[in-house]
């Protein structure tokens, strides 16, 4: 128990020291920005399907779920408003952070421990080329930036899903649908989901270089550091979608 609960103050530690490490190398030449450019297309764009089919499942399905209860309370017509709240709020930044750890995160701490083993990121030092420039700082930057546009995008197809659910036991024109949704929105429902969202980003990429940087022991880490990385990036989802609700409940 003891040597346990070292191992994971090491490790945390370990993972702080490398979290500076990136704020320190972020400023420092050369910039890599074609690494940069191919790690948001990989993290982003080849992302859109599974997260926009599971904004329109979560839309959807929170739709057909809530209708029956709203309906007997003469409520219906606070459905689109909910659905929309619900999505932009939680279910949507979420969810789709899960799938990014599930995915990204995995991916990188695959690749970088495989690199690691293989002794290609020690060649890169021996070539004079910073390999955690290249490799870590670049796969950060573009999932803290490509997460929250996936967010949106989730967003939007969610919404959309909610349209789809409604008329699916009524009819309900897009523009009305739409305008329920504007009507029960308001600016601050929007600033909160979206600042934890780059947060999400930032620690999905952040716990997926780290686990792959420090791989070891051959072969068998790599599986190890995939593993461990989709663990602890979903852990810290939660504890920061909980630290950002503790936080909006207070300030807002």
């Amino acid at each position: 128990m003891i040597l346990t609960l070292k191992n994971t103050f090491e490790d945390v530690g370990n993972a702080t020291v490398f979290a500076i490490r990136f704020f320190k190398e972020l400023f420092v030449p050369p910039y890599e920005t074609r690494q940069f450019l191919k790690q948001c297309y990989v993290i982003g764009y080849k992302s859109l399907p599974l997260v926009a089919i599971t904004g329109f499942i979560m839309g959807l399905v929170l739709t057909l779920q809530s209708r029956p209860t709203l309906v007997k309370f003469g409520a219906e017509s606070w459905l689109p408003g909910m659905v929309a709240l619900s999505l932009i709020r939680e279910i949507a930044p979420v969810i789709t952070a899960l799938i990014c750890a599930g995915k990204v995160s995995s991916g990188i701490g695959a690749e970088l421990g495989s690199m690691k083993v293989t002794e290609q990121i020690d060649a890169m030092e021996v070539s004079a080329i910073n390999p955690y420039n290249y490799l870590v700082v670049t796969r950060i930057l573009a999932t803290t930036l490509m997460v929250p546009i996936l967010v949106f995008f989730a967003d939007a197809i969610g919404i959309f899903g909610g349209y789809v659910g409604i008329n699916i036991h009524g009819d309900v024109s897009f523009y009305r649908y739409i305008t329920k949704i504007f009507q029960s929105l308001e600016f601050l429902d929007l600033i909160p989901a979206t600042i934890k969202t780059f947060f999400f980003g930032f620690f999905i990429g952040m716990i997926g270089c780290y686990k792959g940087f420090n791989a070891s022991n051959g072969t068998e880490s790599v599986g190890k550091a995939a593993n461990s990385a989709v663990v602890t990036a979903s852990l810290s989802i939660f504890i920061i979608d909980m630290l950002a609700v503790q936080i909006t409940d207070l300030f807002f």
